[in-house]
């Protein structure tokens, strides 16, 4: 009798010592309502004040006031984003750094000749952002008012017609040689070294479009001195009634939607990932979040970790092949 009872209590007790070994694993334990105990850090390939850093504050500050913990937004630009990428792969997997990646990741993969790191494999994807469109602008006087008239008059006065963007290897840079590989414009590409010089150089009629996001361009769209005559997504801007995308125009192949996303060091917890994709795919459906990124130009990317990967890999080879055509060297 003694001996059965020994047996049960035995048994019993491996059971309990098997269930706590499970939940004191890490996968289990970062599924449970712990996680986190401690601030998280989220590092941007960008400085601050920019679209991106003022869309991370916003989720960041949601997310701090959701789960209990700062999310704190660390800016390190630099070398197209390789010392915030870099930065981000020297902490461990454990679900505490985050890194701002996105469309300007998937370019680097191709761009530089040799990265210390693969966007693929030595990241895990987490969750997006937001997307955001392109915007093609001219001077507000211009009569080159519609992508047709601009296409027509690039092939009829061969290299007399200036595109103009900032940063080589830069969405905006690539979004317009891709406008050209497409369309057959004839024209040069100028390359300034900021937004606002860009800008001032359309209103002076030096470049007659220009290449950049909404926010780029918001000031001088309200103040009437540029005018957009396209934007580059799937479907026309709710922030430009009325202005028609570049596909609508007649150029059903070209679609330019910049966007970012959170990424880890690859490794972390698929429970830590499912987490933070849940609720950072809450706080984009708040009212007053796509309020905000409405007036960013900007729309909320709710989906998965898997549909993100599948869209840095697309980017990856799209890009790839805009950079080898037009021929911009490597970095």
């Amino acid at each position: 009798m003694l001996h059965r009872f020994s047996a049960r209590l035995w048994a019993g007790l491996s059971v309990a010592l098997a269930i706590a070994s499970v939940a004191g694993s890490p996968g289990i334990a970062s599924a449970q309502s712990k996680y986190p105990e401690k601030p998280v850090r989220i590092i941007l390939p960008y400085g601050a004040g920019g679209v991106a850093d003022v869309t991370t504050r916003l989720v960041a500050q949601k997310l701090t006031e959701r789960m209990g913990q700062n999310f704190i937004v660390d800016n390190r630009p630099g070398a197209g984003g390789i010392v915030a990428a870099k930065a981000t792969l020297s902490y461990p997997p454990d679900g505490y750094t985050f890194y701002l990646g996105g469309n300007g990741t998937a370019i680097s993969q191709t761009l530089f000749k040799a990265l210390p790191y693969n966007v693929l494999t030595d990241f895990a994807p987490v969750t997006a952002l937001a997307q955001f469109d392109m915007l093609l602008a001219t001077k507000a006087d211009s009569p080159l008012d519609s992508v047709q008239k601009v296409v027509a008059y690039a092939k009829a006065n061969p290299g007399k017609m200036n595109f103009g963007t900032v940063a080589t290897g830069s969405t905006q840079n690539l979004s317009a040689e891709l406008f050209k590989l497409l369309t057959g414009a004839d024209a040069a590409v100028v390359i300034f070294r900021t937004t606002p010089d860009l800008v001032t150089a359309i209103i002076r009629g030096d470049i007659d479009v220009g290449f950049d996001f909404f926010a780029a361009f918001r000031p001088t769209i309200e103040g009437k001195q540029l005018k957009i005559i396209a934007t580059s997504g799937e479907h026309p801007n709710a922030a430009l009634p009325g202005v028609p995308t570049v596909k609508d125009s007649g150029y059903p192949e070209y679609l330019v939607t910049s966007w970012n996303a959170l990424q880890a060091p690859a490794g972390i917890s698929p429970a830590i990932v499912k987490k933070i994709n849940e609720e950072v795919n809450t706080v984009l459906a708040m009212p007053d979040v796509k309020a905000r990124m409405a007036e960013l130009g900007m729309e909320p990317m709710i989906g998965t970790p898997e549909q993100m990967r599948e869209r840095m890999a697309h980017e990856i080879k799209k890009w790839a092949v805009v950079i080898d055509k037009a021929g911009i060297p490597k970095q």
